[in-house]
């Protein structure tokens, strides 16, 4: 039986999409998976949908401060939020942020995935800012970028090839039905599987037929 194609479609600026992005990162080594990550633009797909980011009802901020502390210490990914934040994400515009890392994608595919993690780690562990130039300088020089490199991937991120890129990545998640991140699809049995959410990859085992041993499994089947 052949490999089972995982896209993984994610904004930086989604905590939840970081929980999905490390569990997956653990389990492509273990399950029977290819797994593709798909930098997409949320505010995109929000849009487009007719979505609303779910700080905006009272009860519901409220819950998910609770959730994600909760998700954070039980996925083991270091997460620090507080009721500041739904303010602070509000007012970040992260498509420079994911333009930068689809230049990355296009170009140094081999950094996707230590840039991708990066950009969470500034802003949702340290809650400094992604959306300005000399941020994304100094996360890509954690992420080993050279100063050379770095500098090319911010003259691209305006170039209508990484713009259209971004564009059309995040118009395949929405053509797959998703309406908000993580949104991961996986390409099994002929046909796409859509999952929404970082919960949900216990379900995707269930229909791969993987077995699941929590989010974060021992290198021991």
């Amino acid at each position: 039986m052949g490999r089972t194609v995982v896209e993984f479609f994610y904004d930086v600026v989604s905590p939840y999409s970081w929980l999905g992005f490390e569990v997956l990162c653990r389990y492509q080594h273990m399950w029977n998976i290819d797994l593709c990550l798909r930098p997409a633009f949320l505010g995109g797909i929000m849009q487009a949908t007719g979505n609303k980011p779910p700080g905006l009802l009272p009860k519901r901020a409220e819950y998910l401060l609770k959730d994600v502390k909760r998700m954070a210490k039980y996925y083991q990914v270091p997460i620090e939020i507080s009721e500041s934040d739904f303010q602070r994400i509000l007012n970040t515009n992260s498509l420079g942020a994911m333009r930068f890392i689809t230049a990355i994608d296009m170009t140094q595919p081999q950094y996707l995935e230590p840039l991708s993690r990066e950009f969470w780690t500034r802003f949702w562990s340290q809650h400094q800012d992604i959306s300005e130039p000399e941020s994304i300088v100094a996360v890509a020089g954690l992420a080993g970028l050279s100063s050379e490199v770095t500098q090319e991937l911010l003259e691209m991120i305006s170039t209508p090839a990484v713009k259209n890129r971004l564009k059309e990545t995040t118009e395949k998640a929405i053509n797959y039905g998703a309406f908000g991140m993580p949104s991961f699809v996986a390409h099994f049995n002929g046909e796409p599987h859509l999952f929404f959410g970082s919960d949900r990859i216990e379900l995707l085992g269930s229909i791969i037929g993987e077995k699941w041993l929590g989010p974060v499994p021992s290198s021991k089947m």
